[in-house]
């Protein structure tokens, strides 16, 4: 099939079946996630598979501009208001997401998997240590888009897209670690103390090359002064592709380093820079509909069938410790009574990134044998974490009172 018919197939019906989505009640990225489903080659055939293994680029760019825009949620004003309860709840959902799932895949998976290491629970702490480590991530764009088709805004609101922010940075801190104890335990040997020194520099690094290409933007739009709406749209997404790629060279965060774009840009000016109005109208529909139904197209049903109970229970034990950790979290931080009830139902879709991370250990030998079964329940979750994750979002934000009446 040609590609550019291809295209127009995966763009019809994902605006088809989102406008759908939108009629009955439902988020709109529901319908394109529906799409993409309907078109996955696995299940299908309508789309040619090559097609689909040959669309990296454009998630990933898709996700650089996501992440700018989730970015661009973090100004230091409501920071400094929020700013204590949504570090309070980052480290909440995030940390006890991880312990949930750690402390419940020890004790199940002895029944559920062959374990490369043996049997008995000692053997399976080095695959319960990473599975713990990938549930801390949340992936914020399906939250951003619900967020931004039902004009939602307030607090709960907000610490989602800030707690999503924290948490990327802790999840790839705790898989850092992680990776270094399951090594330690498989391999009955130490490490060194840059293994565990190496995630911190990681983020610094990351961090560092955002706030840098965030000045560069910055910089350039003022000595251009007031510019045309699509030159400010082209400068914006020429950055964050350059930082995306100088990232992967670097082997730095790529979305830590578009995320970090977005918080500069942001803070740089007393008012919002027009920027962000800019992509929102423009761009982002656009974006949404590509990478949502792209996401529908690489799910593996098969997989999910595969990894079924360890899957469900991952699952089950992520929104748990997703869902206290948030609670907890937000009352030691001393956040308003909707930010404690609400924010974790925000916090629960997961991709992107924990799928890269899981990926990784193919590369180190004393790990590979339990990648296959980190990659296929990670992949099985995000299929339900897919799903699921704009009706919890919307939930969250109409129990809180933040969807306007008429949006619903």
């Amino acid at each position: 099939m040609d590609p550019l018919l291809t295209v127009g197939i995966v763009l019809a019906l994902g605006l088809l079946l989102g406008e759908v989505a939108q009629r009955l009640g439902f988020p709109r990225v529901a319908g394109y996630i529906v799409a993409g489903i309907l078109l996955n080659p696995k299940i299908t055939g309508v789309v040619p598979a090559d097609f689909v293994s040959g669309t990296d680029p454009i998630v990933n760019a898709a996700l650089a501009i996501i992440t700018f825009e989730v970015g661009g949620t973090l100004a230091i004003g409501p920071l400094r208001e929020l700013g204590r309860g949504i570090v309070f709840l980052a480290l909440g959902e995030a940390e006890l997401a991880a312990l949930a799932i750690l402390t419940g895949s020890t004790l199940v998976l002895p029944f559920l998997v062959h374990l490369p290491t043996g049997t008995g629970f000692a053997a399976a702490i080095p695959l319960a240590l990473l599975l713990g480590a990938l549930g801390s991530p949340t992936d914020p764009s399906a939250t951003l888009a619900v967020i931004h088709q039902y004009r939602a805004k307030g607090m709960v609101s907000f610490s989602i897209m800030g707690a999503a922010a924290f948490d990327d940075a802790l999840g790839i801190i705790n898989f850092s670690i992680a990776t270094a104890l399951a090594g330690i335990l498989v391999a009955h040997s130490g490490a060194s103390a840059f293994t565990f020194l190496e995630p911190f520099l990681v983020i610094l690094g990351s961090v560092a090359l955002g706030v840098a290409l965030g000045f560069l933007y910055h910089g350039v739009v003022r000595l251009l002064g007031r510019s045309e709406d699509g030159i400010l749209i082209a400068l914006a997404i020429t950055i964050l592709l350059l930082g995306y790629g100088v990232a992967s060279v670097l082997k730095f965060d790529q979305l830590l380093v578009t995320m970090a774009v977005g918080i500069t840009v942001v803070n740089l000016r007393h008012t919002r820079p027009r920027i962000f109005q800019l992509v929102e109208r423009h761009v982002e529909p656009l974006v949404f509909l590509l990478f949502f139904t792209l996401s529908g197209m690489y799910l593996d049903f098969g997989i999910l069938v595969r990894h079924l109970p360890v899957v469900l229970l991952f699952v089950v034990f992520r929104t748990v410790g997703k869902l206290s950790g948030a609670y907890l979290g937000a009352s030691l931080g001393r956040a308003p009574h909707p930010v404690r009830r609400y924010t974790g139902w925000g916090l629960i879709p997961q991709g992107g990134i924990v799928i890269g991370l899981a990926l990784t250990l193919k590369g180190i030998p004393e790990l590979a044998p339990f990648a296959d079964i980190l990659v296929n329940v990670i992949i099985g979750a995000t299929v339900i974490h897919e799903l699921i994750g704009p009706f919890t979002a919307k939930f969250a934000l109409q129990q809180a009172g933040e969807i306007p009446k008429g949006k619903t």
